[in-house]
């Protein structure tokens, strides 16, 4: 059990880290792979100031 879960919860932090820099158009599964992979790290996937939310590199995961 352990094992799965350290198994998904890396697949979310690499899914974040290879998603978030690349930019683009922001899907919805996008979106819940980066806040999955934020929420993991202990933070919160948020639109920044004057950003796009059409757009995943104007998203960023802040600290709680």
């Amino acid at each position: 059990m352990r094992t799965i879960l350290a198994s998904l919860l890396a697949l979310g932090v690499a899914a974040c880290a290879t998603a978030m820099p690349a930019g683009g158009v922001a899907t919805y599964d996008d979106l819940q792979r980066a806040q999955a992979a934020c929420a993991a790290k202990g933070g919160k996937l948020t639109l920044k100031r004057g950003g796009d939310s059409q757009y995943l590199e104007d998203y960023a995961c802040e600290r709680t």
